[in-house]
């Protein structure tokens, strides 16, 4: 039976499809208009490319459009992001691609939308010869502003979770690391798994700052994502602000039943796509901050000195920086 393709339907067909994800006649227009009452606004544009970043065999399109609306919004909160206005989609597909399969992509992108808010806003398709996705996200400023540069000396460095749990599940999707030859624990197989497909922006954990009073007398503090890998964000930290940072191994979180090794610190440390925070914060605020939110941890503090991250306790000698590159 054949399957209907998005070279069967047409282009204005599909927009016309897409609309239906949409708020009322938002796809009438080539532009959205955005009714921002003189805020602030903060954007984001995050790709996700097949073969690149996602392919049929390890990943759903459902997963695939939560995750590209999710990923955008952790780069906003990052940022100090109070409310998310929407997304902006560009989608390259090809001739082939079936249309059940964008249908499940933008049920996806909704899912994620109707969780932490916002709405698609329109955006644009073509032909490529491979699928793209261009995810936009809009959202509004808040009074307190999170950004790399803000790292101070002296400050505590923290960490709102665990890291490694996305490299993992990316490597038994992939069927690089198989379940039964590691006898690796059930629990963990599953938290990874949806830590790489369903990954979760800590919208919640920016909020109870905001409702901490203390923290309104700071106009800016230091934090970024951990998108690109633990170590990468911590090193950006120290180059936007010019300082070195001195983690210690013993602190740094780990899921129960995480094995132990090198290779292990390695999907910690390089593995990228977990989204938790990173945030520098005096140590009175951060002592604050750990007892509103226990699922924040201390893992080590900001020194002055050229920027590099210095690892102590560290049980093996060396750790090879493999960072994750696009290109």
């Amino acid at each position: 039976m054949h399957k209907e393709t998005v070279k069967d339907i047409g282009e204005k067909e599909l927009i016309k499809r897409l609309a239906k994800y949409m708020p009322p006649d938002q796809a009438s227009d080539d532009c959205a208009f955005i009714d921002t009452k003189r805020e602030n606004l903060l954007i984001n544009t995050d790709l996700m490319v097949e073969k690149t970043h996602f392919n049929n065999k390890i990943i759903s399109p459902r997963d695939i459009g939560w995750k590209a609306v999710t990923t955008n919004y952790s780069d906003l909160i990052s940022s100090g992001c109070i409310e998310f206005i929407g997304v902006n989609i560009g989608l390259v597909l090809t001739p082939k691609t079936e249309w059940a399969w964008v249908q499940e992509l933008y049920e996806g992108f909704n899912e994620a939308l109707n969780q932490f808010g916002g709405s698609i806003l329109g955006g644009d398709c073509s032909r490529g010869e491979s699928k793209m996705i261009s995810v936009t996200a809009i959202g509004l400023q808040s009074k307190l502003k999170l950004r790399r540069n803000a790292c101070k000396p002296g400050e505590v460095l923290l960490t709102t979770g665990i890291h490694g749990l996305s490299k993992l599940g990316l490597q038994i999707r992939t069927k690089q690391i198989k379940r039964k030859d590691l006898n690796l624990n059930e629990e963990l197989i599953r938290d990874s798994i949806n830590a790489f497909c369903r990954p979760t922006p800590k919208n919640k954990i920016f909020k109870t700052i905001l409702r901490s009073s203390e923290f309104s007398i700071n106009k800016e503090i230091g934090c970024t994502d951990s998108s690109d890998g633990f170590y990468q964000a911590i090193l950006d930290l120290c180059k936007e602000s010019k300082c070195k940072a001195i983690i210690d191994y013993q602190k740094i979180p780990k899921k129960d039943y995480w094995p132990k090794g090198q290779k292990w610190d390695q999907f910690y440390f390089f593995g990228g796509e977990d989204y938790e925070l990173l945030i520098s914060l005096p140590r009175d605020l951060a002592t604050k901050l750990m007892q509103i939110d226990n699922e924040i941890s201390e893992i080590g503090y900001f020194a002055q000195g050229s920027p590099n991250v210095e690892i102590k306790n560290y049980p093996n000698k060396y750790l090879n920086n493999i960072s994750y590159s696009h290109f």
